[in-house]
Formats: C-alpha cells, structure tokens, sequence
C-alpha cells in the first residue's frame, strides 16, 4: 500500500513546523510519528532523524497489533480520541485516533532540564488535530499546518494550563491568553534600567477575597493589568520579599502573602529571565519576552552517567555533583565564566596555578562558597575530586592543538578540549558567561545534546513497520 500523495504533503509540512516549533521552545529536538491510514492497518513509521531507534522492541510490541493497546487521554469529542504517552524513555509522546486517521502517534525528544511535559504534549495534541483536518478536508493548502506549528508557544503553554485548571474550575472567567501576554510585556519592561524581580499571582475572580492581604488597593483605583508600566512600578513593591502582587486577570488588587486559592497562576521574574506555575509546579520559563520549557538548571547529567559507569559509591557521586552543581549555578548566577579541573589521577596533574599551602574542603559549607569566589579569577578550579578538595585555583590548562576545536567557543573551550587529551584521569567542567556547559574529557566534549542535522526536503518515505523494525 503506498501513501497517499496529499498525505506525504501534510506529513512533511506538519514534521518541519512541529520540529522547528519544538527546537525553539526545547532546543534541537526530533520528531516522528506512527500512523495507520485503515481500519486494519498497517502500521507505518516515519521517523527521520532516528528518535525511535534503540526503542524497536517496545515500538514492535505495541503496534504490531491491530488496534494497538494504547490509553485513551481524555474523553472523546468530535470523534477525535486521545490516546496517552505510551512512556518510552527520553521521549514524549502524544496520539490520537479518528475516522480520517484511524491511528497516529507523534514523538519528539524528552530534554533533561524541561519545566512540564503538559506544553509539548499540547503541541503534539495540535499536530494530530491538524493531520486529522487535512484528511477531513482533502485540502491542498497544508502548508498552514506547518506555519502553525512553528510559532505554538504561546497556545501550548495556554492550552497546558487551561486544561489542568479545567480539573477543578469548570467555568473559569480568569483569561489565560491575557494573562501570558501580560507576562511576556512585563518580562521586557525596564524600571530605572533594571529588569523585573518579584512575583505575581494570577487568581480567578470570584476567589479573590479568599487571599490574606498585606496591602489592598482601593477598587475605584486599582492599575489595568494592560499598564505594563505602572504595574512594573508596582512590582518594586515585592522585589526581595515572599509577597505577591495580586490580579484578577484585568486589575492588580493589591499585595498578598500566605497560600494561594487553588490553581492559582504564578509568575516569578528573576531580572532576565523568569517562570510561569500553576499549582506552585513550574509550567515553563520565559526569557527576552519569549516562552521556553528550560527549567534554566546547569545540565549535568553527561558528568553523572560518566561519574556512574566508574562504580564509585553513590553518596561519593552525590557529594561530586552537589559540589559542581553549586559551583555552576553561582557563575551561571553572577553572569561570569569559569572551568573547573575535576581530577581523579593518581598522582594528581601537574598544573600552573595557585596552589594552596591547605586545600580546601568543599564538603564544607563556608569553604564551598569561597571556591565559588574564587572561580571568578581567570583560570581554573583544580579540585581532586577523590577527597572533595580545591587544590589550586587561577590554573592555566595548556596543551597542544586537538581535533574537534572550535574558535566560536574560546579560549577556555579549547584549552580544556587540549587539558584533557594530555591528562586522561580528570573532566574539565567549562561554563561559559552566556550559559552554556561542556563537560569535555580525553580532548573531546561529553554531550546528552540531540545532534542531528537538519534535513532537506528528500527526507525519505515513510516505512511499514516490520520493514522499519527489521535489523
């Protein structure tokens, strides 16, 4: 049986607007689906960037049967079912099933550092609904479905709250699209030059008085949540405090503290950068007026699996890592770069630096937060990380030239990158002022990253299942 051609037209489309719609919000992320386009199958795969592969068993086992197994997600509407994660590893998954598309299933890449599954899920519910409407229709101007897609942020991240909130509140009068926007204004609104710092809660009307006030407005004076500027002056008011500036999604009503009404919507800036939460659990960030799912963490999880496979007890990884995890988190905090020598040789390796008489013990609470000032200083941390002890500080790593060095990088890149291929016993940690973290060992970086390159317009056909599961 061979695909319909309109078929192939909407499937490319919806794949090159979800994955550069999701690589936006996420970072560089992939994309598939499994479908079926009869009553009986089969079942075909169209997986471009090999997300799927390593996952063969799993994917044989629950589609080569006929409906497959899969859990609805919610209550059918419109004859469209949603159909449940069927719960991969590393991977997100949303599918739906209809009369138009008797089966489908999209996937995409399940990052580390993500606030909630609930936008991209939505953005993955919204390819289904877009791949059914094309069939439905028989149109040929499906490359909307692709232009929708690339720019979903905002309706992901409303649909994700909107759909938890309906849990409780059945018929809500707090207007969830307003609200995100509002956010995203004051996310960019400077006061004296500096960005906001505070939070705000979002709270359905009705609920309002529930909220213990530290500070009320008078009704007849209460500032439109639309005056981005006066409601950036009023945020002062709560900048390095536990109270909230209170709204009711059209006026601010003043400043509260204590517990929230249930579901509830927070924002939390933190100057350049801030978070969106419902329930107190983080829906997503934003930064430069502009959503992202990134919690914003140092991802450290290159360092643990490697940090794993040599078999040192778990409390001793645990110490590593909190260690380099506080480390981080201050320059990633003061907006400074820094490197850190992690060194488990035997002897340890010789370096340039400043040595010190009494290494310091960063199980120490005092002594860990003077190695994080001292990270400032140009040059490295040498820390032996068999004993948890800063060694040395402001060290030089040299070396000679490596493959795979990037001038786009700098300097401290490419010296850890030359470091580490002439001292096999140690990580090189490099953070850099804009945010980035390479974990790099043996003169070549560890990475969890999804690489892949982005692909023309030949992106292959789409395989029956059996053939694509095949070895």
């Amino acid at each position: 049986m061979s695909t319909p051609l309109l078929f192939r037209k909407t499937l490319f489309h919806i794949c090159d607007g979800l994955g550069a719609g999701l690589s936006r919000f996420s970072g560089p992320s992939r994309v598939a689906v499994v479908y079926a386009l009869e009553d009986t199958g089969p079942v075909f795969i169209h997986d471009p960037q090999d997300l799927l592969r390593e996952h063969e068993p799993k994917i044989r086992e629950i589609f080569s049967r006929f409906p497959p197994p899969l859990c609805p997600a919610g209550p059918a509407y419109d004859g469209f079912i949603p159909c449940a994660d069927v719960q991969l590893s590393g991977i997100i998954s949303f599918g739906a099933r209809s009369a138009p598309l008797p089966l489908q299933m999209w996937f995409t890449d399940h990052h580390p550092d993500i606030c909630s599954v609930l936008p991209t899920q939505r953005w993955l519910e919204q390819a289904c609904r877009l791949m059914v409407q094309s069939m439905e229709s028989r149109a040929c101007t499906v490359e909307n479905a692709g232009f929708i897609l690339h720019d979903f942020a905002l309706h992901a991240v409303r649909d994700a709250i909107v759909d938890e909130r309906s849990r409780s509140i059945m018929d809500s009068r707090l207007r969830v699209y307003t609200v995100l926007a509002a956010i995203l204004d004051l996310s960019k609104a400077r006061e004296e030059g500096r960005l906001p710092v505070g939070e705000m809660a979002f709270v359905e009307p009705d609920l309002v008085d529930t909220i213990h006030y530290m500070a009320k407005l008078d009704p007849q004076e209460r500032p439109l949540l639309q005056d981005t500027k006066h409601v950036r002056k009023l945020l002062q008011a709560v900048e390095g405090t536990r109270h909230r500036l209170v709204c009711d999604g059209t006026h601010i009503i003043g400043i509260g503290a204590g517990r929230l009404p249930d579901y509830s919507i927070g924002a939390e800036f933190l100057g350049s950068y801030g978070f969106i939460s419902l329930q107190e659990e983080k829906i997503c960030s934003f930064a430069d007026g502009s959503l992202h799912s990134s919690t914003r963490e140092p991802i450290l999880v290159a360092l643990e699996e490697t940090l794993v496979e040599m078999r040192w007890p778990a409390h001793h990884i645990y110490g590593i890592m909190h260690m380099v995890l506080e480390i981080v988190k201050s320059a990633q905090e003061r907006r400074h770069g820094c490197a850190l020598i992690l060194d488990y040789g035997t002897p340890l390796a010789h370096t340039s630096g400043q040595r010190l008489t009494s290494a310091l013990n960063l199980r120490r609470l005092a002594e860990l937060d003077l190695a994080k000032t001292l990270a400032r200083v140009d040059g490295a941390l040498h820390i032996d990380i068999r004993t948890l002890r800063l060694v040395a500080f402001a060290t030089l790593m040299d070396g000679k030239a490596v493959p795979g060095e990037s001038r786009a990088r700098g300097a401290r890149y490419n010296s850890a990158l030359r470091f580490s291929a002439e001292h096999p016993d140690l990580f090189v940690v490099v953070v850099s002022a804009d945010r980035p973290i390479s974990i790099i060992q043996h003169g070549a970086e560890l990475s969890t990253r999804c690489e892949w390159q982005p692909q023309g317009r030949d992106v292959g056909s789409p395989l029956p299942l059996e053939q694509w599961a095949s070895p």
